[in-house]
């Protein structure tokens, strides 16, 4: 039995490194998701391990000349690669230590997202009639309410932080998500396949996840993936309106901070660094998401 069960293991390894390879070979043929790949996995490694490897604490920390002066506003040095910011900080050691707290809304938030509105697509799409209307209408509700401003209004209420500034960005944009997954499942509930195995006794559980949710979940990666762009964006936007978490430094509250300095036309050492990585993360994103959605949906190219 041990050496049935190594094999078995063995061979679903051997699988699962051959799908990997598989898609390696298919991001590397295409230059920009190539690249936005790379970009990807060095924000992780920032998310990771950006705190660990931030030369000074981002907050307390104050860069000081060799007089002991407090230096405020100075450009790239050797004893701050990045300059400082207006009240002494090494922007260095913010940009490290900013990278966790956007990984993690990005990731949290876009997989919450993109579960989210599979899920409700998914059922909504395959049970249809009254369930599909209350949960339409529930989505038609959460398009009708502006992100923006409720985030703002609720966090007026709640001491933001990343996991409620999380919760609130996936209550909010799984709705996209919901209605692509549902127009898919509308058209592969009514195939010869699903038929056959309602016709043959599968219960209505294991027909939607067993036979329709696999031809969906393409869709429901690729929408997961705009998500954590999405939920990147919207957190920075909040940390810049000064609704990020107070007690972490991220890439929107180093923002916020550099325009309530009144900084933000003269200091670009201060702005680049977290401008440049919102941008490159969030593009690189996309442009991955990109290359997958020209398979799931190949009238794309036709188009183009």
């Amino acid at each position: 039995m041990s050496v049935e069960f190594s094999r078995s293991t063995g061979d679903w390894l051997q699988t699962k490194a051959s799908q990997v390879r598989t898609q390696l070979q298919f991001i590397a043929e295409d230059r920009p998701a190539f690249v936005s790949l790379v970009v990807l996995a060095s924000f992780l490694f920032l998310g990771v391990f950006g705190p660990v490897i931030a030369p000074h604490e981002p907050i307390r920390y104050s860069v000081l000349s060799a007089n002991g002066v407090i230096m405020r506003l100075h450009p790239p040095t050797l004893a701050a690669p990045l300059g400082t910011t207006a009240y002494g900080k090494d922007v260095l050691s913010q940009f490290l230590a900013g990278a966790r707290p956007t990984l993690i809304v990005g990731l949290f938030g876009g997989m919450a997202t993109g579960g989210i509105g599979f899920l409700v697509g998914l059922v909504s799409g395959y049970y249809g009639g009254w369930v599909d209307e209350v949960l339409m209408r529930l989505t038609d509700l959460t398009f009708s309410l502006p992100f923006m401003p409720m985030a703002l209004l609720l966090l007026t209420f709640i001491r933001p932080n990343i996991w409620i500034i999380t919760l609130i960005i996936a209550a909010f944009l799984w709705k996209m998500p919901a209605r692509v997954v549902r127009s898919e499942v509308l058209s592969i509930r009514e195939r010869t396949f699903v038929k056959s195995a309602r016709a043959s006794g599968a219960s209505d559980f294991r027909t939607m996840f067993g036979h329709v949710a696999p031809n969906v979940l393409p869709i429901g990666f690729l929408y997961t993936a705009y998500g954590v762009a999405w939920s990147i964006a919207a957190q920075a936007s909040l940390a810049f309106l000064g609704f990020g978490d107070p007690t972490t430094t991220s890439w929107g509250r180093m923002l916020r901070q550099l325009f309530a300095s009144g900084s933000i036309r003269v200091a670009w050492w201060w702005v680049l660094p977290p401008a440049l990585g919102i941008a490159a993360v969030t593009t690189s994103v996309f442009l991955i998401g990109r290359a997958y959605e020209e398979i799931i949906n190949p009238e794309i190219n036709d188009h183009q």
